[in-house]
């Protein structure tokens, strides 16, 4: 959690949204409350809030709440150490 997320792969596996579920793909921006995913050349702009998301890095999967990563990039990295 600590890391940055932007480029990496990932999957929203839970959510208060169902339209969200399923969605996936590579992570290309990241704000304080939300991740921007693109795939296919689509962006998606999803809420940390309320959703859980599986992380791919290093060809591992991490499985990480959407509240517990819900900070400023800058922010969170600082916090989790």
């Amino acid at each position: 959690m600590r890391g940055e997320f932007i480029g990496l792969e990932v999957e929203v596996i839970s959510s208060n949204h169902p339209g969200y579920i399923g969605l996936r793909g590579r992570i290309v921006d990241e704000t304080k409350n939300t991740l921007r995913i693109e795939k296919n050349g689509v962006e998606k702009i999803i809420p940390k809030a309320g959703n859980e998301f599986m992380f791919t890095f290093n060809n591992e999967k991490i499985k990480i709440r959407g509240d517990e990563i819900q900070f400023r990039p800058e922010d969170r990295i600082k916090k989790i150490r």
